[in-house]
């Protein structure tokens, strides 16, 4: 219960029927730092961190897709949690990305990333093997069972293949230790069922889909744009929370190009948020390969598009 008083202090409830959420709701899905030469940087990923909890996000989602999950060994992800814990200290949730193809692997982040300190786990549907939703329903309650760390589903079919079903949802619902999902399906109806079925925290993977999703009843965000702007992504929450529900959707809607720039431009939002962090002196640094960087024009534009929003 400490962690949802926590998380519940941070944005001020207006609406007592909103339950309190499980890991905050202004969540950055934060890069992970490296050093010029590719190596992590954990002095920099506490500096980001203090960053971004000091300008008003209450949660940090470490290791996933825009922390370059695929590119890190499992010492780097579990070593990545222990330094943003002794940066942040427990003025923010901390929920590790462990996720993996492979459950017996999976299972093996899971117990490291709690023994490291972390809040929860954000499990992504397993990918490339596309199992079928009764292996997928069994994949997700082997690795809920077997920490004692709260579990955020992560449902991307767009990069993993593979949709979380809304019936296999409602089954996982009834798990004590599956408290949460982050949605990217892009499927509102189906979203919207699971809420009004269950308990389960929605949190909005993307980004044009903050305010929408938190006016039917989700729990918050995990945001890529908050890497750059996360005082204003934690506004547009705090602003709906306490009725002003006219603001929230200007600032919605004044984000949007950037939005649209660094998730939705055919970049990967992580390529577009470290070239910003970068241009703006924040510790981010290069991606690794596959990916590459942006090149100067995007990122000049990138600069620009975000000019404009801080501006507002």
């Amino acid at each position: 219960m400490e962690l949802h008083h926590r998380a519940a202090e941070t944005v001020p409830m207006t609406n007592p029927d909103r339950p309190a959420p499980p890991f905050g709701r202004a969540l950055c899905a934060m890069v992970t730092p490296f050093t010029p030469t590719g190596a992590l940087d954990l002095d920099g990923a506490g500096l980001l961190a203090e960053r971004l909890v000091a300008e008003g996000c209450d949660g940090l989602v470490l290791g996933g897709t825009t922390g370059e999950s695929p590119t890190l060994t499992d010492d780097e992800k579990t070593e990545l949690v222990r330094a943003v814990r002794a940066a942040v200290g427990r003025r923010a949730t901390i929920v590790a990305g462990v996720g993996t193809f492979d459950t017996r692997h999976t299972v093996d982040l899971t117990r490291a990333a709690e023994q490291a300190g972390a809040d929860g786990a954000l499990v992504v549907t397993p990918y490339y093997s596309r199992p079928p939703q009764d292996a997928l329903e069994a994949h997700f309650r082997e690795v809920a069972d077997a920490s004692g760390l709260p579990v955020m589903l992560y449902d991307i079919p767009g990069r993993t293949g593979t949709r979380i079903e809304p019936e296999t949802m409602l089954r996982l619902a009834d798990h004590p230790r599956i408290v949460a999902v982050k949605d990217c399906s892009y499927d509102f109806l189906g979203t919207q069922k699971v809420l009004a079925r269950t308990e389960l925290a929605y949190y909005a993977g993307c980004d044009e889909h903050i305010l929408a999703l938190y006016a039917v009843g989700a729990a918050g965000c995990v945001s890529t744009v908050a890497n750059v702007v996360p005082r204003q992504v934690a506004d547009i929450l705090a602003s709906f929370e306490a009725g002003d529900t006219a603001r929230a959707a200007r600032l919605q809607l004044r984000a949007t190009p950037l939005i649209e720039a660094t998730t939705a431009a055919g970049l990967p939002g992580t390529v577009t948020v470290k070239a910003l962090l970068n241009a703006l002196g924040h510790p981010a640094g290069p991606v690794r390969p596959p990916l590459r960087p942006a090149t100067p024009e995007t990122t000049t534009q990138l600069l620009s598009l975000y000019k404009n929003f801080t501006a507002l």
